[in-house]
């Protein structure tokens, strides 16, 4: 199966699909960073860093007729995520982007279409965008199937709910994916072999900081010898003294009031912000993770790009670019790998 990537970002359901046997020919992205990363990792894919209102079907030429095909991706989701209350509605025209992708989709008429998204286009504006989505690829001829899943369920170490719409020009309906694993991974188990490193830490690549245990970091090492990307925000002092007060699973809420006064009401902030991460359960979300001050387990710091790469399901090999700011930003955006792989199977399982 030949496989066209969409809004790819650093390349996340890439590295799914590829897991699942797909061959991912072609791939647009439109920002530098997360195409330079892209490049950098999927070297056999021919990658357009372009708007991707420039990209028609035609530049996809050298698909084989004979093969079946399968475009995916995820449209910018920032405008349909239930955390984003202020241009969370029909009038941010990021939230159109995914016409495009429309529009791709009947220029090519793949055999499968994989669209990605956050669970909150499902209830965003009453559920208009997802009938949209869903009423655009029946037009075309596609039977779909919609679901959203859990990415702990598949073997990542982060709970994670996406939506996942899944058209088939063949008129075979998708069954929900099952669960994969019985017993959840943990941050132990995805996280307690890395380098031990401070706040602030800038050094790239270093030893690892024991030998991988369980089975989980065994896999995403598969044989590497360095670790890379160990990059930390460099937070400052009384941020780190906030640090201190929260226990595993704990929040603000721990922390004293007088070193929280810099906030004009500090009742209002989001559970999510300085949330330390409990050991023995998967982690919390991992989007914009320095932004909401997620704090290592036994440390008093944020996660570094490799750790929290690690609870996305990225494999160690996987390098990311740019500053550290921008490599968080593509970490945080990535579809869980292990997630997409599972998505992607159950789509081979009826070709």
């Amino acid at each position: 199966m030949q496989g066209i990537d969409l809004f790819c970002g650093a390349g996340g359901m890439s590295i799914g699909a590829a897991m699942s046997g797909v061959h991912v020919k072609y791939a647009v992205e439109n920002d530098k960073y997360a195409a330079a990363t892209f490049s950098a990792n999927h070297k056999s894919v021919k990658l357009y860093e372009s708007d991707i209102r420039l990209i028609t079907g035609s530049d996809f030429k050298h698909l084989n007729k004979n093969e079946p095909k399968v475009i995916f991706g995820g449209p910018p989701c920032q405008g349909f995520s239930t955390s984003n209350q202020t241009t969370r509605s029909k009038y941010n025209s990021n939230n159109w982007l995914y016409l495009e992708y429309v529009r791709l989709v009947s220029e090519v008429m793949p055999d499968w279409v994989v669209f990605e998204n956050v669970k909150g286009l499902v209830e965003m504006e009453q559920g208009y965008f997802l009938d949209a989505v869903l009423s655009d690829f029946k037009k075309m001829g596609y039977t779909t199937s919609h679901f959203i899943l859990n990415s702990a369920d598949f073997g990542v170490p982060q709970k994670r709910n996406r939506l996942f719409i899944i058209g088939s020009l063949h008129g075979i309906e998708v069954e929900t994916p099952k669960r994969v694993i019985k017993k959840l991974i943990t941050v132990k188990k995805a996280i307690s072999d890395l380098p031990e490193i401070e706040n602030g830490n800038s050094q790239d690549s270093m030893p690892y900081g024991s030998a991988a245990r369980f089975k989980y970091a065994q896999q995403m090492r598969n044989g590497n010898k360095v670790c890379t990307n160990n990059l930390v925000t460099n937070n400052t002092k009384h941020i780190l003294q906030r640090y201190k007060y929260i226990p595993q699973g704990g929040n603000w809420e721990d922390i004293p009031k007088k070193l929280m006064k810099n906030y004009t009401d500090v009742s209002r902030c989001h559970t999510g912000i300085y949330r330390r991460l409990l050991e023995d359960e998967p982690s919390v979300v991992i989007g914009n993770y320095r932004k909401n001050m997620l704090i290592h387990p036994w440390f008093d710091r944020g996660l570094s790009v490799r750790e929290a790469a690690r609870l996305q399901s990225i494999p160690d090999s996987f390098r990311f670019c740019g500053s550290i700011g921008f490599q968080q930003q593509q970490v945080g955006n990535l579809v869980p790998p292990l997630l997409a792989k599972s998505v992607f199977e159950s789509i081979r399982n009826h070709s």
